[in-house]
């Protein structure tokens, strides 16, 4: 698979997104809530935030992605979020999981738990909470270490984790920091990074997982996550070429976000290293193959 050919495949995503209008409804951070939506608006998705068990479950049977951010741990979402992953797998709808404070309350961890089961489509987060993830479901042996919401590993530390979710749940993950690691489990790569500027505003994360979630309407989970990485990264470029400072830098964002075009997204995908380096040409990711026909 060539640099071109994928390219070809986000800018064919971008577009699809911007004239089909998809709904991908999100149970995410309290905090974040007004930043994913916004960033699910910019790229031309349509946003829901949700909490209700039973709401939940009859959205989930008729959307075409879902969204679930762990963030902000609620009581009611022991029966939330079961029920919705579950109408999620009967009626066969990908979503994507952001495990955000992995291991931080039995809550969390009981409810990852069960989430293996489930597999998502496609998981995004920091390099410790990939490792950790990855550990909790017994795929590696050692977890990562979260402070808070905040990485304590390199993303390169959290590959191994992140090849066998993707291997285990048969879709995609995006590790995101300095650089962006995405891989299905056989191809792998690390995407040129954003503004460090997204470190100095809450819900950056959260809101490219929404963004993810939105691609993932139109897209197979591996090019979801390289259109929403490369978007987001390509849009804090822009945003911080325009200021130094946080509040104007998320406004310039969502602005960046919103007028990019199908090309631009593409034309701005950036490998770091050597492609060849990333991919195993004789075992070409079959997600690439599906949406480039």
């Amino acid at each position: 698979m060539t640099e071109t050919e994928i390219r070809a495949a986000i800018a064919k995503t971008v577009a699809a997104v911007r004239q089909q209008n998809p709904l991908a409804p999100s149970i995410t951070n309290t905090v974040t809530q007004d930043f994913v939506a916004n960033a699910q608006l910019a790229v031309g998705g349509s946003a829901a935030m949700l909490y209700l068990a039973d709401e939940c479950a009859q959205i989930a049977q008729i959307a075409p992605a879902f969204y679930i951010n762990m963030g902000t741990a609620m009581p009611f979402y022991v029966d939330t979020l079961p029920k919705v992953v579950r109408a999620l797998q009967a009626n066969q709808k990908p979503w994507v999981l952001d495990p955000v404070g992995i291991g931080l309350s039995s809550l969390r961890t009981d409810l990852l738990k069960q989430f293996k089961d489930f597999k998502p489509a496609l998981v995004r987060g920091n390099a410790s909470e990939i490792i950790a993830l990855a550990k909790l479901w017994d795929l590696v042996e050692s977890g990562g270490t979260v402070r808070g919401v905040d990485s304590t590993e390199k993303v390169s530390a959290a590959k191994p984790a992140a090849v066998a979710l993707a291997k285990f749940t048969g879709g995609a993950v995006a590790v995101s920091g300095e650089e962006d690691l995405v891989t299905d489990g056989k191809a792998s790569i690390l995407c040129a990074g954003g503004s460090e500027l997204f470190t100095k505003i809450t819900g950056s994360g959260c809101a490219l997982g929404g963004v993810m979630a939105i691609y993932l309407t139109v897209a197979t989970p591996f090019i979801a996550a390289l259109t929403a990485t490369t978007s987001f990264n390509q849009a804090g470029n822009m945003a911080a070429a325009k200021t130094e400072a946080p509040a104007t830098f998320k406004v310039y964002f969502l602005d960046a976000l919103y007028q990019l075009t199908a090309q631009e997204v593409a034309d701005n995908f950036r490998v770091v290293g050597s492609m060849e380096n990333m991919f195993d040409f004789s075992m070409q990711s079959p997600e690439l193959k599906n949406i480039l026909g």
